[in-house]
């Protein structure tokens, strides 16, 4: 990587640089004592670090920090980049870097990388060090953002590994492929390889207008892969890839959330206790999946917020950071300014609650999150052992991007405003590859008429990058390497930005 220019996400530690998470914090020293273990291979590896990417406050879904103001969108100006890591998208489709390295606990590898025509590697989550990270979580990710599929694998060759500091990356240890990273990026056919098509994510019916158009360049880009030999296992338009193992494997590996989901079928006494044989219940639901009611699908088995964690990880980086003045989250809470103007339905939410909230937790419950983990890959493994799959397809996000300011698509039927980060986040590698432009978009705009105070708008001609998302197994980056390139040689869809436009108003 010698000479190679980076920027990197505001939320990892940099010596030469200040480290602010994206927040005005009045640390004592803004510049930490060290560097994040990954940027120091990229340093060892003679990268040139050029700049730190602006990132939402604190890491919120948002494209503005309390220090760095508003980000947006090269492609469009006022539209929005993609959160949180929408400042390294943005640094890398304008040109200004070769390559960023974001951070992703929800999609925030992803969204940028789709709303900026990129390539987006969230690698397995114990591949790469957190270390050096303000508010690292089980579910955080460290990966790069660049412009082509070889340029990733080249940053995944040296950000990989063990370190000491990172307990979690134990697990990658043997893991590890014996040839680099960039000899899977070899643009080769895909003979013989077995792509399932996710289609609870590409359910016209479940979803809106918003989403059409993004569902049919993905139609294309799947029968993109078909023409370059892979065999696409594909339930049909309507169909479900996953829904027969989410019946009959959800209800017993998340069986704690199953049960609180459906407390008709799961009734108390009035001391509390199981009032019924849930054992039994549950033995029967497996031998008779039609037993198992409506709801649970790959969409919806989310993890559930864990505040002892979030409370726990940022408590551990303030004591390693060191810094005199702000020790503790309630020194960063009382010592940092934070946006006044709290817009939830604009994805401007208050960052200062949302501490104090963390703050207040007493216990970590670690085994309950793990085991949510492990439940969810057993569902998504399972799935692609019986239909023999080497990987899957998705769009990367079903919404364009959004125009900053404006209220963002609210959830729906799993569907987010950003990407499908579900399988990311319970520790399934994701690679997202540019796969086109839309013509025309829905906005959406207020209205105190309309429900939730919001509606669709539209269509209204809008050239918007779309990206397609590729999922594996744990540690299966080759195999994602190996689709990613075949499929962004065959198609070329990535085209830079034209030009740029004005840059918009901070907001107070």
């Amino acid at each position: 990587l010698h000479g190679v220019a980076f920027s990197i996400k505001d939320q990892y530690d940099t010596f030469d640089m200040r480290t602010t998470g994206g927040m005005d914090a009045a640390y004592a020293n803004d510049r930490p004592p060290d560097d994040a273990t990954f940027v120091k291979r990229l340093r060892e590896a003679g990268a040139i670090i050029l700049a730190k990417a602006n990132l939402g406050e604190m890491g919120t879904p948002n494209s503005r920090s309390s220090f760095g103001g508003p980000f947006c969108n090269p492609y469009d100006t006022t539209r929005s980049p993609g959160t949180s890591s929408g400042g390294s998208g943005a640094s890398v489709a304008a040109n200004l870097v070769t390559c960023s390295i974001g951070e992703e606990t929800g999609g925030s590898i992803h969204h940028p990388a789709k709303n900026n025509s990129l390539v987006g590697l969230a690698p397995t989550q114990e591949l790469v060090s957190r270390q050096g990270m303000v508010g690292a979580a089980l579910n955080t990710r460290v990966g790069p953002l660049c412009r082509t599929v070889k340029d990733a694998a080249r940053v995944l060759e040296v950000i990989a590994g063990y370190d000491p500091k990172d307990e979690l990356t134990a697990f990658s240890v043997g893991r590890l492929p014996s040839e680099p990273y960039r000899s899977f990026a070899n643009e080769r056919r895909l003979d013989g390889i077995r792509i399932g098509v996710l289609r609870e994510h590409m359910d016209k019916k479940l979803f809106t207008d918003a989403d059409v158009e993004s569902i049919d360049i993905i139609e294309r880009a799947i029968s993109d892969l078909r023409r370059l030999g892979a065999t696409i296992v594909d339930p049909g338009p309507g169909g479900a890839l996953f829904q027969s193992c989410v019946d009959k494997y959800a209800p017993i590996y998340r069986n704690r959330n199953f049960i609180e989901q459906f407390p008709n079928l799961f009734p108390v006494d009035p001391n509390g206790k199981p009032a019924s044989d849930r054992i039994s219940q549950l033995v029967d639901m497996f031998f008779n999946p039609s037993l198992v009611p409506d709801g649970p699908t790959i969409r919806n088995m989310g993890p559930a917020p864990n505040f002892g964690q979030a409370k726990y990880m940022l408590s551990r980086y303030l004591k390693e950071r060191g810094d005199s003045n702000i020790k503790t989250i309630r020194d960063l809470i009382d010592k940092s300014n934070f946006y006044r103007d709290i817009r939830p339905d604009a994805g401007f939410i208050d960052r200062k609650a949302a501490l104090e909230e963390i703050n207040s937790a007493l216990t970590l419950d670690m085994p309950n999150l793990f085991q949510d983990r492990f439940a969810y890959q057993q569902v998504v493994l399972q799935c692609m052992a019986q239909q023999k799959l080497d990987a899957l397809v998705s769009p990367a996000g079903n919404i364009p991007a959004y125009i900053l300011g404006a209220p963002i698509e609210p959830p729906l039927n799993g569907r987010t405003n950003s990407v499908w980060g579900l399988l990311g986040q319970h520790g399934i590698p994701t690679l997202s590859v540019p796969a086109g432009f839309t013509t025309q978009v829905y906005d959406r705009v207020r209205d105190a008429a309309a429900p939730g105070g919001s509606r669709l708008s539209g269509p209204v001609p809008a050239k918007l990058p779309v990206g397609v998302m590729f999922f594996g197994r744990p540690f299966s980056e080759p195999m994602l390497l190996r689709l990613a390139s075949a499929y962004e040689a065959a198609t070329k869809h990535r085209v830079p930005p034209p030009d740029f436009g004005s840059l918009p108003e901070p907001h107070q």
